[in-house]
Parts: C-alpha cells; structure tokens; sequence
C-alpha cells in the first residue's frame, strides 16, 4: 500500500492524503479504527448483559469477515515486530477499548456491576475467549461463542475479580 495508490483510488492529489495523514502507517491505524468503530457499534440497551452481548456479537461478526481476519493475519504476523505494526495495533485496540468503556461504567452507575470494576479488564477478559479461537485453537466461533465470552466476563466481574487495582 502506497500513499499514491491510496490518492489514485480516492481520485485525490496525493498532497491531499499527506495533508491529512502526515504517513501511510497514521493512515492505516485511522481507517482501520473507523472500520472497526463502524462494524462495532457501542450499544446502549439499560442492561449490562445486553450491552456486552450486543457488544461481544458485533466483535464476532466483524473478526470473521475478510477484513477482520486479515487484520487477525497482520497483528500476529512478523511484520507486527515493526515499530510502525505494532503502533496501528496498539492505537486500534486502545480506541475499541476506550469507546466501549461507558458499557461498563454506566452498568456501575446502575449498580449492576460493583463498584471499582475496571472496564479494560472486563473487557479484554470478555474479548480473549473470542480471539482464543480464532487465533490459537480454530474453533467455530459464533453468537454462543459470544454470548459465553460475556457470561464468563460477567460472572468474573462478579466475583470481583476484575477490580481496578
């Protein structure tokens, strides 16, 4: 991928693409993150477990698509070594974590979830059942594969095992 190609295809100046992503690596982290924000809507539905099931099936439907398992593809490849990869990946997650966030908060706020549960925590422990098959075991992963993700997520948030430190 080149910022020339990227101009060429958008019927713009590569100027214009320089203007507003001073790299192709900036442009890469942005445009996967819109795609991801986009396929991953934050859903607010009054109720934690709805919230994070909606949450954890929208994650699974867009990680089994062409684009999500060739971002799988890219992050676990060596070329993810590099300093440039390995920022796009760490932008990306940080932006799915940060704007799924107020799930978790307001299911404090609402005394569904105790208090001083950490959101990061819950949800990469919601997320790593989900990337554990994909990643490692090859498992048929679907809605159910979701839907267990949040119960296990929840049920450690109960226990008060995902407390912020």
């Amino acid at each position: 991928m080149t910022v020339d190609a990227v101009a060429q295809r958008a019927g713009v100046h590569k100027t214009t693409i320089y203007r507003n992503w001073k790299t192709s690596d900036r442009l890469v982290a942005d445009a996967l993150t819109h795609h991801f924000a986009t396929d991953i809507p934050i859903p607010d539905t009054g109720a934690v477990k709805d919230d994070l099931r909606a949450l954890a099936r929208s994650l699974v439907a867009a990680m089994t698509t062409h684009a999500g398992r060739a971002l799988l593809a890219t992050a676990l490849s060596d070329a993810a070594r590099t300093p440039e990869l390995a920022e796009i990946k760490r932008v990306l997650f940080e932006d799915c974590f940060r704007r799924a966030e107020p799930v978790v908060t307001r299911a404090v706020e609402r005394g569904e979830l105790p208090a001083g549960t950490d959101p990061g925590e819950l949800l990469k422990a919601m997320v790593a059942p989900v990337y554990f098959r994909l990643v490692f075991t090859g498992e048929p992963v679907d809605e159910t594969t979701a839907d267990r993700a949040v119960d296990v997520a929840l049920a450690a948030a109960h226990a008060r095992a995902l407390s912020a430190p």
